[in-house]
């Protein structure tokens, strides 16, 4: 009898201690990255993503922290500048992983988010790059199990912006200039395919690099081969001079100008006179007052109403962008009750990917990009006599989705 009472006392012992030893272990706080090029030409863009990142930690810390197993666990949000250097980047993303990160978001270069998902592949860590990548990032075997991306190729964005010109706008003659890198020739795919299924006719091409100044020579073969639509792939400081010239040189008085990717920070930058009448597609526009989903309507202004009384202004297109991405990692950590990659890549793939956003309902398909109901909104550009206030920049038209302005899962290889 001792010696059983001896041996039942070892293993009440051991069991407690093993169960005190498994409760340690169960982190109370958890660190994720938020790595962004803050400095340089991006730093504007990645602002707003750095914005919509802290926000979404703040989302789930002021509700008592992500819910796991082991109770509460509050999450901080490391930021660092990845300097949109391939080798400054790598060399902090591995930085956030040596010091126990348990997730990691961020770039709006392209290029380093191919790069980060690379180290992914082999050394899996849940993984959400915020920028447009190239179409080639999403072809099988490319994206890591763990690697999820909240924001789409530019060959959607192209898709989408000549759906929108062709279908919406009722355009049939379509000048298109790319930028002569994968972010303007995967857009220049996507309108060439819009076109072809929408029955419109590409009377014009041209390309020019990242950073030209003076479009001049372009925009009069633009107005050579008079178009009804000229669409545009320049994005960020590009835009700003090209609309700019549009405006001086008056073509937009002799056809409509699109341009295929916009956000609030961009359109700040243009003059108003020459962005009224400017048509976009935008990832997000905080103003859906007359949108005619009601549901996302409410959604949106959930969100701007959280992120205005953080930051005193509304969120642009890459702070939503961010904002999901976190939210989805969250929620992943959450469905899977745990933060092995692994796990939590299993569990935003369950129930077919289905998850809401800020934007809609939306879900993850087997190339890892979101679909949404609403991809992105048809906006079009105010002028002066129309803006109540500073960021009052964009009429809402209508919205483009659904799997439809994706790539074929074929296509890419699945």
């Amino acid at each position: 009898m001792k010696k059983l009472l001896a041996l039942l006392s070892i293993f009440v012992f051991c069991g407690v201690f093993g169960y005190g030893t498994t409760m340690a272990a169960e982190p109370n706080k958890i660190k994720v990255g938020i790595l962004l090029p803050l400095t340089g030409t991006f730093a504007a863009v990645a602002e707003t993503q750095r914005d919509g990142a802290l926000l979404a930690v703040d989302v789930v810390n002021k509700r008592g922290g992500l819910n796991m197993p082991g109770g509460k666990v509050m999450v901080e949000g490391v930021v660092a500048d990845d300097e949109a250097k391939l080798d400054v980047g790598v060399r902090r993303y591995r930085y956030m992983v040596s010091e126990g990160v348990k997730g990691v978001g961020g770039q709006t270069w392209a290029p380093l988010a191919r790069a980060i998902n690379a180290i992914v592949t082999k050394e899996p860590m849940p993984y959400f790059p915020v920028c447009v990548q190239a179409l080639e990032a999403f072809k099988k075997g490319e994206l890591a199990d763990s690697t999820f991306a909240t924001a789409y190729s530019p060959w959607t964005v192209g898709y989408m912006a000549g759906q929108a010109a062709v279908k919406t706008l009722g355009k049939k003659r379509i000048f298109f200039l790319a930028r002569t890198d994968s972010f303007g020739w995967d857009m220049r795919d996507g309108v060439y395919a819009a076109a072809k299924e929408y029955g419109a006719e590409i009377v014009g091409y041209d390309e020019v690099s990242l950073g030209t100044s003076d479009y001049t020579t372009v925009l009069q073969k633009v107005r050579a081969a008079k178009p009804d639509v000229f669409i545009a792939a320049q994005f960020g400081g590009d835009a700003v001079a090209l609309l700019k010239q549009v405006q001086q040189m008056g073509l937009n008085k002799e056809m409509t100008i699109f341009n295929a990717f916009t956000t609030n920070v961009v359109a700040k930058g243009i003059p108003p006179e020459a962005l009224e009448g400017v048509y976009a597609m935008h990832y997000f526009y905080y103003d859906l007052s007359g949108f005619a989903d009601k549901e996302v309507a409410n959604s949106a202004k959930e969100f701007t109403d959280l992120y205005r009384a953080k930051y005193k202004a509304p969120p642009d297109a890459y702070a939503a962008i961010a904002y999901i991405a976190y939210m989805e990692m969250f929620r992943g950590f959450e469905a899977a009750k745990s933060f092995e990659p692994q796990k939590v890549s299993a569990a935003l793939m369950a129930n077919k990917g289905q998850f809401n956003s800020v934007k809609g309902p939306a879900n993850w398909r087997a190339d890892h990009s979101a679909v949404y109901k609403h991809a992105a909104f048809l906006v079009k550009g105010k002028g002066p006599a129309e803006r109540k206030h500073e960021w009052d920049l964009f009429t809402v038209i209508g919205s483009m989705g659904g799997e439809s302005v994706l790539p074929t899962l074929k296509s890419l290889g699945y």
